[in-house]
C-alpha cells in the first residue's frame, strides 16, 4: 500500500509533531525555499532581507556563487574523508591557509563540526597539557550545550537546569557595563575589578596552581553582545601566564571577519593560547576547529581526542573559498564601514524611542538593549514585539541576552549601506509601531 507525501509546506503546520521543541519553537520558524547573498525567500513569496546570517555564520553571503562551486566541485571528488585514516587536499590547504590569518603561535588545528566541539577539544587540551583538574569560566558566556561546553556556560540559567555538570568549574564577572560606576573609566575600572575578583577567587575556592584554562568570549555573545575593554582581556592575559594558567578564546561567533579582523584577539589586540572557532568557517557547511601552537598539540597524543566526520573534506574545501571571498572583496573592511555607520544611524534611533536602552558594536556584531523605560527592567516583551513586526516588514532580526533584552544585528559582511538603511527604517517603523 503506497501513501501519498504530504507537501512540505502541509508538513510546516505539524511542526511539533515532527521536531522536537528544543529544536522546533525557536523564533521565528520562518518556510524558506531558497537563500542568495542576505536574502532569505519564503515559501510565502516574500524576500527577507536577513539580519542574522544564519546565526552569524553566512559571513559571506549565503550561496555565494565560489562556495557553491567549491562545494559541487569537492562532491565529484570526495564527500566523506574519516581524517587519519585517509588524508586529502582540502583539509590540509585549509589548515595552510588558516596558519596565515591565525595570531601568533596559533598554528595547529583539529578540526571537528561544531562549537561546541571545539570547545570541548581546547577544555581537554587544556587539561591534559597542564595536568590540572579545573576550569574557570565568565557569567554569561555561552559556550555550548553537551555537557562538557555547558558546565562553563551561564548565559541562562535555563539551558543548564535538571543538567548540571558533575565536575567543578568555577565562574568570574564579566566586564558588563551596568556594573560601571557613574563617571568610571571602564579601561582602569575593569581590570582592578577583575583583580579582585580573581584574588578573591583564588583565596577563597580554588588555588591557581589547580586551573588547567580560563575560558571566555572575547565579546559575549548569546549573553547580549557584550564589548569589554581590551584592557580587561590584557588583564585576563596576564593573570593566566602569572599562574601557569592557559587562556582559551571562544570565537566561535567573532571569527572570520565579524569584529571587524580575522578573529577578535586580533581586534582587541590580546591573544590566547587556545582558540575554538566554528560558525563563519565554511559559510553554512558544519565545520569548527580547536586551534593551538604545534608546541601545546604535540602533548596531545593520538587516542586523546578524535573524529569522525570532523574537517570534512567538502566543508574544507567550502571554507578555502569563503577566504578567497573575503580577501577578494574586502569584507573586513566592509564590516568595519558598514558596522560604523550602522551603530551611528542606531544612535540616531535611540534619541527618537526611549525603549532602547543602549546599542553597541564592534564590526558587524551588534547589539540593541530594549529596557523599560519606567523601571529599567530589562524588556525581552518588547524585544519579541519588535522582531515580530520586523518580520511582517521583511526583515529578520534575532534576539539575545539574559531575558532576551537584545536584538541581534548581525547580517551577512557583504551588506551595503542601502541594506543597512532599509533594516533600520523597519526597526524604527517597528518601534513606532509597538510604542502605540
Amino acid at each position: 500500500m503506497t501513501t501519498t507525501q504530504p507537501d512540505w509546506q502541509e508538513l510546516v503546520g505539524s511542526i511539533g509533531n515532527l521536531l522536537a521543541p528544543s529544536m522546533a519553537k525557536d523564533h521565528p520558524n520562518l518556510p524558506v525555499v531558497k537563500a542568495e547573498g542576505c536574502y532569505y525567500y519564503g515559501a510565502d513569496g516574500k524576500e527577507y532581507l536577513d539580519f542574522t546570517s544564519g546565526i552569524a555564520v553566512e559571513n559571506v553571503g549565503h550561496r555565494h556563487p565560489k562556495v557553491v562551486q567549491a562545494i559541487k566541485d569537492s562532491a565529484d571528488h570526495l564527500i566523506h574523508g574519516p581524517s587519519g585514516v585517509i588524508i586529502y587536499e582540502s583539509i590540509l590547504k585549509l589548515a595552510h591557509e588558516l596558519q596565515q590569518i591565525m595570531p601568533p603561535k596559533l598554528d595547529n588545528f583539529f578540526f571537528a563540526n561544531s562549537g561546541t566541539e571545539a570547545i570541548e577539544g581546547g577544555i581537554k587540551l587544556a587539561k591534559y597539557v597542564t595536568k590540572r583538574p579545573y576550569v574557570v569560566s565568565f557569567t554569561g558566556c555561552f559556550h555550548g550545550r553537551s555537557m562538557g561546553a555547558l558546565s562553563v556556560s551561564t548565559s541562562k540559567s535555563k539551558y543548564r537546569k535538571f543538567m548540571q555538570p558533575s565536575w567543578l568549574t568555577y565562574q568570574l564577572p564579566y566586564a558588563h557595563p551596568d556594573e560601571l560606576p557613574e563617571g568610571a573609566d571602564p579601561a582602569v575600572f575593569f581590570p582592578e575589578k577583575l583583580e579582585r575578583d580573581v584574588e578573591k577567587l583564588f583565596n577563597h575556592q580554588v588555588t591557581p596552581e589547580e586551573v588547567a584554562c580560563i575560558i571566555l568570549e572575547p565579546v559575549l555573545g548569546e549573553g547580549g553582545y557584550i564589548i569589554p575593554p581590551k584592557e580587561w582581556l590584557a588583564k585576563v592575559r596576564e593573570i593566566c601566564d602569572r599562574h601557569g594558567i592557559l587562556l582559551i578564546y571562544d570565537e566561535v561567533q567573532t571569527g572570520f571577519g565579524r569584529t571587524g579582523n580575522w578573529f577578535a584577539a586580533q581586534t582587541f589586540g590580546v591573544a590566547p593560547d587556545i582558540m575554538a572557532v566554528a560558525k563563519g568557517i565554511a559559510a553554512g557547511l558544519p565545520l569548527s576547529a580547536t586551534v593551538a601552537s604545534k608546541e601545546l598539540m604535540e602533548q596531545w597524543p593520538l587516542g586523546t581526542h578524535g573524529t569522525t566526520f570532523g574537517g570534512n573534506p567538502m566543508a574544507c574545501s567550502a571554507a578555502l573559498a569563503s577566504i578567497e571571498v573575503m580577501k577578494e572583496e574586502k569584507l573586513m573592511e566592509n564590516a568595519n564601514q558598514m558596522g560604523a555607520y550602522a551603530l551611528e544611524q542606531l544612535e540616531h534611533l535611540k534619541q527618537k524611542h526611549d525603549v532602547i536602552k543602549n546599542v553597541r558594536g564592534v564590526g558587524l556584531m551588534i547589539g540593541i538593549e530594549l529596557h523599560v523605560p519606567e523601571t529599567g527592567k530589562p524588556n525581552g516583551e518588547a524585544v519579541m514585539d519588535v522582531l515580530n513586526a520586523c518580520l511582517e516588514k521583511g526583515v529578520l532580526f534575532y534576539l539575545c541576552g539574559n531575558s532576551g533584552e537584545v536584538i541581534r544585528m548581525i547580517p551577512p559582511l557583504t551588506v551595503s549601506k542601502e541594506q543597512i538603511d532599509i533594516g533600520i527604517d523597519v526597526l524604527d517603523q517597528a518601534f513606532n509601531a509597538c510604542n502605540k
